[in-house]
């Protein structure tokens, strides 16, 4: 039986079809994250939206907005006022898509309370993934 008659594949060719998939990987990875980049900016506009909207029900019902030392957990938790009509929210008081607390001042510098999160790197400013996303834009 001659060597050349089996059936299979060369170290060469296994080597080719590796480099193959390593360029393919190499040219969709970074579509692939931008997009979960962006979608995680979505949710976090369409969650502090949603929480603008909580926040808007507390004041109607309380004549205030939380104060910052309250926070959030007003929305979900009666912090002693007597008008409180709560929970405002179904569930509890979620954090950002990058899986830290939203940050809440009230009064605002940019209005009556804001509401926002720092992005990708938790820090203040930023482009892109790690741009600062609020209540007031």
């Amino acid at each position: 039986m001659n060597i050349r008659d089996k059936r299979g594949f060369t170290l060469v060719e296994l080597l080719i079809v590796m480099v193959i998939i390593g360029m393919l990987a190499a040219l969709v990875y970074p579509r692939l994250t931008s997009k979960v980049s962006k979608g995680k900016q979505s949710a976090a506009k369409a969650q502090i939206a949603l929480l603008g909207q909580a926040l808007d029900q507390f004041k109607l019902e309380t004549g205030r907005y939380p104060t910052t030392s309250e926070g959030l957990n007003a929305l979900a938790v009666n912090p002693g006022i007597t008008n409180w009509d709560g929970p405002y929210l179904k569930k509890a008081v979620p954090n950002d898509p990058w899986g830290r607390p939203y940050h809440y001042e009230s009064p605002g510098s940019h209005g009556d309370y804001d509401l926002f999160t720092y992005g990708a790197d938790g820090t203040a400013g930023g482009e892109d993934e790690n741009q600062d996303i609020g209540s007031w834009e």
